[in-house]
C-alpha cells in the first residue's frame, strides 16, 4: 500500500520506544479461524458505542471490534507513528500543498452492517459533525475531540470514493488523529444518538447483544472487506466492576483477555505466580494521572494555590506507593523510553513538584501562606474522582499528600456515566483525574486537554501565549524546532499549573497464551479492532 503521507514529525525514539517494550503475545503461527474469547473491561460502556462522544477507553475498547477508520495504527506494531499507519476504509492518501490538503481515495467493496454501501458521504458526515462544521448534519451530545479539527477549513467529497481534507494551515499531525481508536467512521444514514444503544458500523465485528452492566457479544461480519477476517467467529465483552473479582475471573481462565490499563504490576505478579503460563507484556498506556483545578472558581483561580497543590504531591511517593513502581515519571508529554515528545529528567527537576519531598512541601506551605491559608487555618475542598478503583487509589494519596500543606480534601466518588459531563460543565473545585491521550503527538494533547474552550479543557486553563505556542509547535515541519517546541509548552503549563501531571501509567497485560496476534501498544486507545486475533485451541 502507498503512504504518501508519512509525517517527517515522529520518526525520533522508535529504537527507544521498541526496546521498552518486553516480548508479548504476537506469533510466528499460522493463524486459524474459529472459536471465540471472553474480554475483560470494567464498567458497562458509559456511552454506548458512541466513540466521538467519549474520553474513556471504557467505551473505545468494547466498541472498536464494530468500526473502522479511514486509516489505522498496525494492530501487530507495538510502537505507533506515522510510519505504522495502515488504511482501513481509505485505499490511498496523499498530502498536497505542503500538508494543507489531505487526499482519501476510498475502498470501493465496503458495506454498513445492515448492508448499505459506505462512501464518502459518511467521512463528510463524521467529520463536519466532530468539528462542528456550519451545516453539518449531524450533532454530538458530547464533543471531547472536537478541537482536534479546528484547522480543518472544509472536507469536500467530490465523487463517491474520494475526500479531501482541506486545512487553514499545514498540520501534518491530522493523520496521526485520524488513526487514533477515536476516529471511527458512523454512518451517515444512522442518527448519531443511535450510537449510544446500538452499532452500525462497517468493522470486522457485529453486535449481536448488549446486556447493560453484564457483557457485549459480538458475532464475525460474514462480509467484512478484509479477506479472511477477522478469524474468529465471536467476542464477548464481560462486564466485571470489582478489580478483585477481575483478577480472579483472568486469573480462573474465566476470562482470556484483560482489559488495557486495568492490570497493575502487584495483580500480574499474582497472576503469574498462580498460573505461569499467562502472558504479561509490560506497556505504557499514554494515560497520566493529573490533578484538574478549575481555575474560574476560587480557590483555584489563585495561581499560587494551583501552584501549592503541585509542589505538596510528591510524584516518586506516588509511582512507588500507589502503582510499586507501574509507572513513571514525565509532564506533559509522555516520557523516553515509551514515547517521543517527553521532557528528560534533568528538565523535570526545575519544575513544581519535581524536585525533593521536603523542599517542594516547604515551597507549597510557603505559597499557602501568601493566600492566606496556613494548618491552623486550613483550606477545605471537596476533591472529585470517579469512582474506579485505579481513580479512587490515586485520589486517597493526594488528599494524603494536601493534608500535610493545609488542605482538607474529602473525597466524592462520581459513577462514569456522569464524570465527564462534570467535569465539561466545570462543576468541581478540585479532582483527581486520569487523562489518555490517543496518539503520542502534542497536537493530539494540547489541543484537547489545554486548548482555550476545549470541551476536555476540564481545568478552563486559557493562556492566549500557549495556544500561539501550541499552534507553531503544530505547523512546524523541522522536527528538533518542533521538539523545543514542545518542551517550552510542557514546561510553562507546569510552571502554570495548568493539570499537573503527577506520572505516566505502565500496564502489566495480560492474556492467555492460546490468544495470537493480540499486540498491546504504548497507547491503550489504538490497537482494539480484533480483526487479526485468533484463538490456538
Amino acid at each position: 500500500m502507498r503512504r504518501s503521507s508519512r509525517s517527517v514529525l515522529v520518526v525520533l525514539a522508535s529504537a527507544l520506544l521498541l526496546s521498552a517494550l518486553v516480548a508479548g503475545p504476537a506469533t510466528s503461527q499460522t493463524p486459524r479461524s474459529g472459536g471465540a474469547l471472553s474480554i475483560m473491561t470494567r464498567e458497562d460502556t458509559p456511552q454506548g458505542f458512541a466513540v466521538h462522544e467519549t474520553a474513556t477507553i471504557a467505551t473505545v475498547w468494547p466498541s472498536s471490534p464494530c468500526f473502522n477508520n479511514l486509516v489505522y495504527f498496525d494492530p501487530l506494531k507495538r510502537q505507533e507513528s506515522a510510519d505504522t499507519i495502515i488504511g482501513e476504509l481509505a485505499e490511498k492518501w496523499s498530502w498536497q500543498d505542503n500538508y494543507r490538503n489531505l487526499v482519501f481515495l476510498l475502498r470501493k467493496d465496503v458495506r454498513w452492517h445492515d448492508g448499505k454501501p459506505f462512501t464518502s458521504r459518511d467521512v463528510k458526515f463524521t467529520f463536519d459533525m466532530v468539528r462542528e462544521a456550519p451545516g453539518a448534519e449531524g450533532k454530538l451530545r458530547l464533543n471531547p475531540r472536537k478541537d482536534w479539527y479546528a484547522n480543518v477549513d472544509a472536507i469536500e467529497a467530490p465523487d463517491p470514493y474520494t475526500v479531501v481534507f482541506r486545512l487553514r494551515r499545514p498540520q501534518p499531525s491530522l493523520l496521526i488523529m485520524l488513526a487514533s481508536g477515536y476516529s471511527p467512521i458512523y454512518a451517515a444514514h444512522v442518527p448519531p444518538a443511535q450510537y449510544r444503544t446500538g452499532c452500525v458500523g462497517t468493522g470486522p465485528f457485529k453486535l449481536k447483544e448488549w446486556r447493560h452492566g453484564e457483557y457485549i457479544d459480538y458475532v464475525k461480519n460474514p462480509d467484512y472487506f478484509v479477506k479472511g477476517r477477522p478469524y474468529l467467529d465471536a467476542l464477548r465483552y464481560i462486564v466485571i466492576k470489582e478489580r478483585g473479582t477481575r483478577s480472579a475471573a483472568l486469573q480462573a481462565g474465566q476470562l482470556d483477555i484483560a482489559m488495557p490499563g486495568e492490570t497493575t504490576k502487584t495483580a500480574a505478579e499474582q497472576i503469574k505466580a498462580a498460573v505461569p503460563k499467562v502472558v504479561v507484556t509490560t506497556t505504557a498506556t499514554n494515560v497520566t494521572d493529573n490533578i484538574i483545578m478549575n481555575v474560574k472558581k476560587p480557590p483555584f483561580d489563585n495561581q499560587k494555590v494551583r501552584l501549592a497543590v503541585s509542589y505538596a504531591i510528591d510524584r516518586r511517593a506516588l509511582i512507588q506507593g500507589v502503582h510499586q513502581g507501574g509507572a513513571i515519571l514525565g509532564a506533559g508529554m509522555a516520557p523516553a523510553p515509551y514515547g517521543v515528545w517527553g521532557l528528560l529528567e534533568k528538565d523535570l527537576l526545575a519544575l513544581p513538584g519535581y524536585g525533593k519531598a521536603a523542599d517542594m512541601k516547604a515551597r507549597a506551605r510557603a505559597l499557602m501562606a501568601e493566600a492566606g491559608i496556613s494548618p491552623q487555618n486550613p483550606l477545605r475542598v471537596e476533591i472529585v474522582t470517579r469512582a474506579i478503583a485505579v481513580y479512587v487509589d490515586m485520589a486517597s494519596f493526594v488528599i494524603n499528600e494536601l493534608k500535610q500543606v493545609g488542605i482538607e480534601a474529602t473525597l466524592k466518588q462520581v459513577e462514569t456515566a456522569q464524570w465527564h459531563p462534570m467535569a465539561t460543565r466545570g462543576d468541581y473545585q478540585i479532582g483527581a483525574n486520569l487523562t489518555g491521550l490517543g496518539p503520542d503527538d502534542p497536537d493530539a494533547n494540547f489541543y484537547e486537554n489545554y486548548g482555550c474552550g476545549s470541551p476536555r479543557n476540564y481545568s478552563a486553563y486559557c493562556s492566549e501565549q500557549i495556544q500561539k505556542m501550541i499552534d507553531a509547535q503544530s505547523q512546524e515541519l523541522d522536527p528538533k524546532k518542533r521538539m523545543a517546541l514542545v518542551g517550552a509548552i510542557q514546561r510553562k503549563l507546569e510552571d502554570d499549573a495548568a493539570r499537573p501531571v503527577l506520572g505516566w501509567r505502565l500496564d502489566y497485560f495480560t492474556v492467555w497464551p492460546h490468544v495470537k496476534n493480540l499486540v498491546p501498544h504504548q497507547s491503550i486507545f489504538n490497537w482494539g479492532r480484533m480483526q487479526e486475533v485468533w484463538r490456538d485451541s
